[in-house]
């Protein structure tokens, strides 16, 4: 039952590593390596190391998610939702092989003679809310364990708040992800729509001690 997962995030690595490769003649000994938030390069390095490292990083990503599941302890193990555990490894690989593909595209951009015909940080931004609309379809299916989810002494202490917390976040993170990416896609602000990313991703958290604290109240943890 794992193994079609496995199979779509190793073509994903792989494309990764083939495209990597295919733009590595065409780019210059000293490319850019980051941009700001208003799409500007301001770091560099040398090519022979930066085209490959968001590949690479990904293959050290599989192999974390490969043994992971082996050092899980006693009642926090991830067997309890590994076909949820494998997609979200799917999508986490499937954004890195997206910015992957942006961050050498964006980088192919700044070399060549002509036109920009890509906002890198939109592009990014962009991919990042679509993976937390994609994520959020799933959190209400993870349960408690030490590498997913919302990892909070509250949630890792009940149950109940656990289940609770991911069934709220899950409409959260699908709801802000939907909304922020229509917010990049209308030409509103990268700013103005992290903001609203990094505000949402507190409600889960801040639920979690509230729901705690009033189970705890009344007896019911």
């Amino acid at each position: 039952m794992s193994r079609p997962y496995w199979i779509i995030a190793g073509l994903l690595t792989l494309t990764a590593w083939a495209l990597a490769a295919w733009l590595y003649p065409s780019l210059p000994q000293r490319m850019p390596t980051h941009w700001n938030i208003k799409g500007t390069v301001d770091g560099w390095g040398d090519k022979s190391w930066a085209t490959f490292l968001m590949p690479g990083m990904m293959i050290a990503f599989l192999i974390l998610f490969a043994f992971l599941p082996a050092l899980s302890p006693k009642h926090f193990e991830v067997d309890s939702f590994r076909s949820t555990y494998l997609y979200i490894m799917v999508l986490i690989t499937g954004l890195f092989a997206y910015m992957n593909g942006v961050i050498l595209l964006a980088t192919w951009q700044e070399v060549r003679a002509g036109p920009r015909f890509m906002d890198i940080g939109r592009a990014l931004i962009g991919g990042i809310f679509l993976f937390i609309a994609f994520l959020g379809n799933v959190m209400g299916k993870v349960r408690k364990n030490f590498y997913i989810g919302i990892r909070v002494p509250w949630t890792l202490a009940s149950d109940r708040v656990w289940n609770d917390t991911h069934r709220l976040a899950a409409w959260v993170m699908a709801t802000v992800g939907v909304i922020g990416f229509l917010l990049i896609i209308a030409g509103v602000s990268p700013i103005v729509a992290l903001g609203l990313l990094i505000g949402s991703m507190l409600i889960p958290a801040v639920y979690s001690f509230i729901h705690y604290k009033s189970l705890e109240r009344r007896g019911a943890l």
